[in-house]
C-alpha cells in the first residue's frame, strides 16, 4: 500500500515536471526553433487543426522558420494564424514557402519572459507539494486505520519528502536553464 502511494506520487510529480517542460517550450529565447508553433492551430476546411498537420515546419537558420505547407490554399491561413498568435511574428509568403523571421528580444522582453518562466516553475513547485500534502494525507489515514505503525508512517513521510525534495530541485534546475537561454544574447 505505501509502495503504491509513493509511485503514484512520483508519476504524478513526473507529470508536473514534464507539464512545466510542455509549457516552456512555448516560450521563445529568440532563436528559431519549429516547436515555437507548437500551439498554433490553422482553419483547415472549417476544423481548427495544429500548425504541424497541415505543414512542415523547419528552422532554416537561427533566426529564420520555414513553413511549407501541404497545399497551396493553405498559405494565407498559416499567415493570418501566425500573425493572430500571441508571439509577435511576421510571416512572409514567397510563393508556396512561408518564411517566419524571429527578431531579436530586447532586454526588457527578456526580462518580462523570465517572470513568466518564474511563475511556471512556481506553478510546478505548487503543484509537487499538493502531491507530497496527498500522499501524507493517504498515509496518514492508513496509519489511523491501523493499517501501518506510526514508525512506518514517520519513514513512508520522509521518502514523500525526499521525492518532493527531488522534484523541486528539478524545477529549479529547469528554470535555471531556462533563464540562462533567455537572457543570453
Amino acid at each position: 500500500m505505501v509502495k503504491d502511494i509513493l509511485s503514484q506520487s512520483e508519476q504524478r510529480m513526473q507529470k508536473s515536471l514534464d507539464s512545466l517542460r510542455h509549457e516552456l517550450t512555448k516560450i521563445r529565447t529568440g532563436r528559431a526553433h519549429p516547436s515555437l508553433l507548437d500551439h498554433i492551430t490553422v482553419d483547415y476546411y472549417g476544423s481548427d487543426v495544429p500548425l504541424s498537420q497541415v505543414a512542415n515546419i523547419s528552422a532554416e537558420d537561427a533566426r529564420t522558420l520555414n513553413i511549407t505547407p501541404w497545399e497551396k490554399p493553405m498559405v494565407q491561413a498559416i499567415e493570418k494564424a501566425i500573425l493572430k498568435s500571441d508571439l509577435g511574428l511576421n510571416p512572409a509568403a514567397a510563393g508556396n514557402v512561408i518564411r517566419v523571421p524571429v527578431p531579436a528580444l530586447t532586454e526588457e522582453r527578456r526580462r518580462d519572459l523570465v517572470k513568466v518562466v518564474k511563475n511556471e516553475a512556481e506553478g510546478a513547485r505548487v503543484a509537487i507539494r499538493n502531491i507530497r500534502r496527498d500522499a501524507n494525507a493517504e498515509l496518514k489515514t492508513l496509519e489511523k486505520d491501523k493499517k501501518i505503525s506510526e514508525d512506518e508512517l514517520r519513514r513512508s513521510e520522509e521518502s514523500v519528502q525526499k521525492l518532493t525534495d527531488k522534484y523541486i530541485k528539478e524545477v529549479e534546475v529547469i528554470f535555471e536553464k531556462k533563464e540562462k537561454d533567455l537572457m543570453a544574447i
